[in-house]
């Protein structure tokens, strides 16, 4: 026979995730598009400068961390909840 750990504690523990993943999930959603938009402000700047922006590779990879974070979150590979509940990814 096998136990039920289901406590009341857990149980407010896996709305409370519920909630911050919620939140998360129109979090990642407005982040994917400005992804979109800087992807399309970099490709026009590559085009008339010939390079591209560094300011925004760098936020481009940044925010694609962001996103891997949010991802890992949602799908529960992850405890910690991303920016703005956490430090904003940055570095190499």
């Amino acid at each position: 026979m096998t136990e039920n750990t289901d406590t009341p504690a857990s149980k407010r523990n896996i709305w409370i995730r519920g909630f911050y993943m919620l939140l998360m999930v129109f979090i990642f959603h407005v982040s994917g598009t400005v992804m979109f938009v800087i992807t399309v402000i970099q490709f026009v700047l590559a085009l008339l400068n010939d390079i591209p922006n560094d300011r925004l590779i760098t936020f481009g990879r940044n925010l694609g961390r962001y996103l891997q974070q949010t991802a890992s979150f949602l799908t529960f590979a992850s405890e910690e909840i991303p920016f703005p509940f956490s430090e904003w990814p940055s570095g190499e």
